[in-house]
């Protein structure tokens, strides 16, 4: 078993989030429910899940196989695009559990606001509901720029805890991070090295790594986690697991902050996939 701890954050609605989590997108099978299992012993205590990855039995049998206590891992998964009516959305949250074997998952979120379907505060109202039924503990979305989630906030009077967005070297998001700071709400990274290697490529952050004796994934995780946000990378190899998680025992000066977040770029979003206009399905 890991014996790195990694930090809470406090959210906005009582409850508390590791600073770091273990993406599960593309780990299915007995290969992928191995793959949870070493993250889970290596000292990761969030998996993050969703409908649309078709891995929910995968997470749950990691959960059970694990041999940890259910209460001490955190589990997400997520509303998919064709599911925002509410009857729809409370079913999909319920297929959920059904499929993972648990009796609440930790997180529920609402992927996509898909905002030309106009049903995004439908899918919240069912979050609200699922909730209150205690088939999820924390509420929250998804790629939703700050107009969608005002919306919610305006319709429902609910405040998400947590908005997962697409954040990187090469795509800071520093408005979007200061508007849910604003507003109390937890950013977590999704592709937070970036889906291929190039920011890892980058002299400037292999020049900090050297510095630290540190791999250049570690300083660009660091950084996440200085930034206020908690990345949610995945590995397959132990080894990476561990590599990934062992950032909590050195710090980046805020120059060396400055450096990195300098990477970032006016087109650095990885595909045309801008919550605006973009439709999950």
């Amino acid at each position: 078993m890991g014996d790195i701890s990694i930090p809470d954050l406090q959210m906005n609605d009582g409850n508390t989030i590791p600073a770091l989590g273990f993406g599960t997108y593309k780990l299915n099978g007995s290969s992928g429910v191995e793959t949870m299992v070493s993250a889970l012993h290596a000292g990761y205590r969030l998996l993050d899940s969703a409908f649309k990855y078709e891995n929910e039995g995968a997470v749950g049998e990691a959960v059970r196989r694990s041999g940890i206590a259910r209460e001490k891992i955190l589990v997400t998964s997520k509303i998919p695009g064709l599911r925002h009516r509410y009857n729809e959305a409370l079913y999909s949250i319920e297929e959920s559990l059904y499929r993972a074997g648990l009796d609440y998952y930790d997180f529920y979120f609402i992927h996509w606001p898909n905002p030309s379907q106009d049903l995004y505060v439908e899918a919240w109202q069912a979050l609200i509901e699922a909730r209150k039924r205690g088939l999820v503990r924390s509420i929250g979305c998804s790629n939703f720029l700050p107009e969608h989630i005002q919306r919610l906030i305006d319709e429902t009077g609910v405040v998400p805890a947590v908005n997962q967005i697409e954040l990187h070297p090469y795509f800071i998001q520093q408005e979007q991070r200061l508007w849910h700071e604003q507003h109390s709400i937890i950013t977590q990274s999704w592709s937070p090295l970036g889906r291929d290697n190039s920011a890892m490529q980058e002299p400037e952050i292999g020049a900090i790594a050297r510095r630290h004796g540190k791999s250049a994934a570690q300083i660009i995780l660091r950084w996440q986690v200085q930034l206020g946000a908690v990345p949610i990378p995945k590995a397959t190899s132990p080894a990476r697991q561990l590599e990934n998680i062992s950032i909590f025992d050195f710090a980046l000066t805020a120059e060396e902050m400055a450096v990195i977040s300098a990477l970032d770029r006016p087109d650095g979003r990885r595909k045309d996939q801008h919550p605006a206009y973009y439709e999950e399905y």
